[in-house]
Order: structure tokens, then C-alpha cells, then sequence
């Protein structure tokens, strides 16, 4: 299959299979939106003669049976009974999300988290319950020797003597269990003090901080209890604490909403602070007003497609910017296996609840459907995670012939639950959204090739 498209008057191709990107001129690229599939020269010939002469199409022609040759284009599908044999080998948990609080200082109109407790009790994670998450990581991880935990909440820092405690037991796990545990944090960023920050960057290796841009955007959607914005703190303390981290990872990560869909205004204005690794995404749910709809789309891929060129132009000037959603690595990116089941939830990446209930992934904690066992018990319904690792761009229905595949791998399986109560099923917004962002990375690196 191949996918030929048009973003900013740049005619591009890609070989879905091989992953292979080409920049066209317009009759090739015609050529190769008539047929997605392969064909036949005779085919071609039917189809354009009139438009192009004859000499013309059969050269180009000739050029795409070269790469097709070469397996550049056209290419065959990649074996995919023997991808998912090998997918179905036990490799071992590989993260733990620990919901460290169910709680939060916020009030945020879009949280998933229903502002924090997730439409539970208000609780913080104990100790006991954090270290047997990471007694229960390190003895289901398989061969891995790296394995990841990340403290999430709700606001993960209210509960910050357990995070302090419960890193330094994972040291004298290590040492017990030859593991080597990666630590990370995401925070809203308005409790962070000169001790939390110190922590953070002596123990943690990447922290996300959330901060939807604009002082008018940020405010308007993630005040704090007493409806205070919370932008200028989040701003000043973020600032310090990226400024101290030594070049270790960090990035800011925003949302945004009906109310924004001049987004990329807020992508440049969090790169203006400062930030150079920033993350600006589509808020996820139906019913509220700033939810997006299919009649938000247009409005929204124009202004990816301008935030692209934007973008382009950005770090052309020397400018430093890594905009998360067109950062994808077209040359040493993720492995097959990575690409077809995305963030592995549910068998490789797990979340754990105060409680120290097992969830396939954080956006589920909360739903009694999708508890999966405790750390202390251990997994009692495995089939969940059976469920979860058959549901991959082979078997949903909407994916096996989409070009976008083996870039987006699936798409969210919580997005999918909570439009259409099936993780099989890929929200249709969101699909349209991630093409969007897929086409517009490509024709970033092709620009920057100079193609």
C-alpha cells in the first residue's frame, strides 16, 4: 500500500510496509494517489493519457518499477502471523504508572481523573503498597533488567514523603534483584520547592510538567480549588527546575480544547519561556462544551498543517524546539513490535491504584471492570491482558488497511473504551487527528531534507 498525500504544497509518498517516504513531483504524485495499490502500466496509461503524454507517464513509470524493485514502494506486507507469534511471548512487565495520590490542589475543567480522585475516594498512596508495586515490577519483569515506574496522581507531589521513601527502597531493590529502575514524575507544577526540585533532579530521569500554554488558555481550564489561575506559577517554577536539570529529560505537556483551536499559538508561546521540549494535545471526552467534534476538524487540521510550517520555519532560524507530535523518527524509530501494539497497556505497562489495585493503564484506574489483580495477590485475570495484547493494528478492523498503522499503532485503547465502551474500536476523531500529525511530521523531515 501507499499512502500519497499533499501538506503545504509538498507532494509526498509513503511505502506503508517498508516505511520508505518520497518526495514527488505532481504527476508521480498523482500517479500514486490514483493507485494505492499496485498496478499495472496499462492502467496508468488509461487513467492519464490525455492529462500527461504518453512519454512522460511511461518514464515515470519506469521510475516507480525501479523503486518497487527495490522494495521502496509497493511493497509486500509484512508477515503478520509471524509478528503476532512472537508478540504473544511473555517479555515481562516493563512499567509501572503508581497513582501516588488521588488527590489533587487543582481543579481542571478536562481531567479524565474527574479532577483527581478518579470518581473515588480522595487517597494517597502508603508506603507499604508503593513498595510492593516495585517488589511486584522487579519479580513479573521477565529477563528486563531497565524497568520504568512513574508517580502520577491526581497531583502525585502531595504525597511526597511515600515518593521519597519508596525511591530510595527501589536503590536496595536494585541491589537485591539485579533491576535497574528508572524513575519519573508528572506534576502540575505549582507545589515544586527548592527540596522537591532537588529530589526530582537527583533522582528522577524525566519529569512532565502540565501547562496548556497562553496565560488566557492555561487559566481558563486548570485553576486551582479556589478558581485561581495557576499559569504564573506553574510558569516560575517549571522555569526553575528545568533551568537545574543539568540537560536531563523533561517536557511540558498542555491540552487543548474547543476553546483553543489556535493551538499552535500555544506550542511557540511555551517554547518562547523557554521550554524546548513541549507536547500540546486534543482533549479526550464528549458532552462538555470544550470537547471536540468532528465539526472542530477542519479548523484543527489547518492549523496543524500551519503549525507544521511554523515549526519549520522555527528551528530553520536556529531556534531549539522539539514539538512532541512531529518527532517521529523515520530512520532508527520504535521496532515492528513497538509499532504494532503501541505502549503495551495491559501486559507490558500496568498502573497501580492507591489501593494497590493493578489496572491496565492509568486512564482506567477507577473502572472495577478492568482490575487486574493487586500487588500483593499478584495478576488474577490474565485474560484482560490477553485482550489487551490482541488488540493491535492486525485486529481491529478499522486499522489493518489504514497507511497510518504502523505509525500510530492502534491509537489509545482508554480513548476507544470511553468513546464506544470497546477497545477494538478506535476513536474516529482521534484517528483523524494522529493522520493529520503523521502527514505533517513527514513533510517537516522531507523539507528539512531538502527533497
Amino acid at each position: 500500500m501507499v499512502h500519497a498525500f499533499e501538506v503545504n504544497n509538498y507532494y509526498i509518498a509513503l511505502d506503508v510496509n517498508s516505511g520508505s517516504i518520497h518526495s514527488l513531483d505532481e504527476i508521480t504524485y498523482n500517479i500514486l494517489k490514483a493507485f494505492p495499490d499496485d498496478t499495472t502500466r496499462e492502467a496508468v496509461l488509461k487513467q492519464f493519457r490525455g492529462k500527461y503524454d504518453e512519454k512522460t507517464i511511461n518514464e515515470v513509470w519506469d521510475d516507480i518499477l525501479e523503486l518497487k524493485e527495490a522494495g521502496l514502494l509497493y511493497s509486500k506486507d509484512l508477515d503478520e502471523e509471524r509478528l503476532l507469534s512472537q508478540l504473544h511471548r511473555d517479555s515481562g512487565i516493563k512499567a509501572l504508572c503508581l497513582h501516588a495520590a488521588h488527590d489533587c490542589n487543582l481543579g481542571c475543567e478536562y481531567c479524565f481523573a474527574s479532577k483527581g480522585d478518579y470518581a473515588t475516594n480522595r487517597s494517597l498512596m502508603s508506603y507499604e503498597v508503593a513498595c510492593k508495586s516495585l517488589e511486584f515490577l522487579a519479580a513479573n519483569s521477565g529477563t528486563r533488567r531497565n524497568i520504568e515506574v512513574d508517580f502520577f496522581g491526581g497531583e502525585p507531589l502531595l504525597n511526597f514523603d511515600v515518593i521519597k521513601k519508596t525511591v530510595a527502597y527501589g536503590k536496595e531493590l536494585e541491589k537485591r534483584t539485579n533491576k535497574k529502575f528508572y524513575f519519573t514524575i508528572t506534576t502540575n507544577g505549582t507545589i515544586l520547592n527548592d527540596e522537591i526540585m532537588d529530589f526530582i533532579n537527583e533522582n528522577m530521569d524525566n519529569i512532565v510538567i502540565s501547562l496548556d500554554g497562553r496565560k488566557e488558555v492555561n487559566d481558563a481550564m486548570r485553576p486551582d480549588r479556589g478558581d485561581h489561575g495557576t499559569y504564573d506559577k506553574i510558569v516560575s517554577n517549571a522555569r526553575k527546575i528545568v533551568d537545574s536539570r543539568d540537560g536531563k529529560q523533561y517536557y511540558m505537556r498542555g491540552t487543548f480544547t474547543a476553546n483553543n483551536l489556535d493551538f499552535g499559538g500555544d506550542v511557540f508561546h511555551i517554547a518562547n519561556l523557554g521550554f524546548k521540549e513541549v507536547s500540546v494535545e486534543p482533549v479526550v471526552g464528549s458532552g462538555e462544551p470544550f470537547h471536540l467534534t468532528m465539526e472542530h476538524l477542519p479548523a484543527i487540521l489547518e492549523e496543524y498543517e500551519k503549525l507544521a510550517m511554523e515549526y519549520l520555519e522555527y528551528t530553520e532560524q536556529g531556534k531549539e524546539l522539539n514539538y512532541y507530535h512531529f518527532n517521529i523518527n523515520l530512520y532508527d524509530g520504535p521496532c515492528i513490535h513497538r509499532r504494532i501494539v503501541a505502549c503495551g497497556a495491559g501486559f507490558e505497562y500496568l498502573a497501580v491504584s492507591p489501593e494497590g489495585d493493578i489496572y491496565p493503564c492509568h486512564q482506567f484506574v477507577g473502572q472495577p471492570e478492568f482490575i487486574m489483580g493487586n500487588v500483593y495477590k499478584g495478576i488474577d485475570k490474565p485474560e484482560l491482558g490477553v485482550d489487551f495484547k490482541d488488540c493491535n493494528i492486525f485486529t481491529k478492523e478499522e486499522c489493518s488497511n489504514c497507511w497510518a498503522k504502523y505509525f500510530c499503532s492502534g491509537g489509545c485503547h482508554a480513548n476507544a473504551f470511553f468513546s464506544y465502551e470497546d477497545i477494538h474500536k478506535p476513536n474516529e476523531i482521534a484517528c483523524i487527528m494522529q493522520k493529520k500529525r503523521i502527514e505533517c511530521a513527514m513533510m517537516v523531515e522531507v523539507a528539512r531534507a531538502g527533497l
